[in-house]
């Protein structure tokens, strides 16, 4: 089963500091183990990227560039780097539309609607709720994965 990787997932990953890096490696590491196949998409990355090289102080890891690359060329040698395709945006078009999606929850209904175009079936996340308004996606967090 193709399983995304949340870009939260992402940042606890690399950052040995959060609070949630020890789950967030641990349930990637499970996954792999029992033979999933875990993915991001290119959004995925530029958000990590977004998070990794903005300070500290404003809540981020405060990476510099050359940081930041060498973590999103680990994470895509970890994970597979699904495409993005021209049939995304009228699936996110739909699902912000048909659930009334707004402000920044619109990144998510993005990550929803490359899943259910791209066949992704399942999410691990720490934001679980952000995604429980689309019933195609199976979501779990970290702590739930055994």
């Amino acid at each position: 089963m193709l399983v995304l990787v949340d870009s939260n997932i992402l940042v606890f990953s690399a950052d040995p500091n959060s609070p949630f890096f020890s789950e967030a490696t641990r349930a990637t590491a499970l996954l792999l183990g029992r033979g999933e196949e875990l993915c991001v998409f290119p959004q995925n990355l530029i958000e990590f990227w977004v998070v990794a090289t903005r300070p500290v102080a404003s809540r981020g890891l405060g990476f510099s560039a050359v940081q930041a690359h060498g973590e999103i060329t680990r994470i895509k040698s970890m994970f597979r780097l699904l495409p993005d395709s021209p049939a995304i945006y009228p699936e996110w078009e739909k699902l912000v539309t048909q659930h009334a999606v707004l402000g920044k929850n619109a990144h998510d209904a993005r990550l929803a609607a490359a899943m259910q175009v791209s066949g992704v079936g399942a999410l691990l996340t720490a934001d679980k709720d952000d995604f429980k308004r689309f019933q195609s996606i199976t979501t779990m967090e970290p702590k739930e994965v055994k």
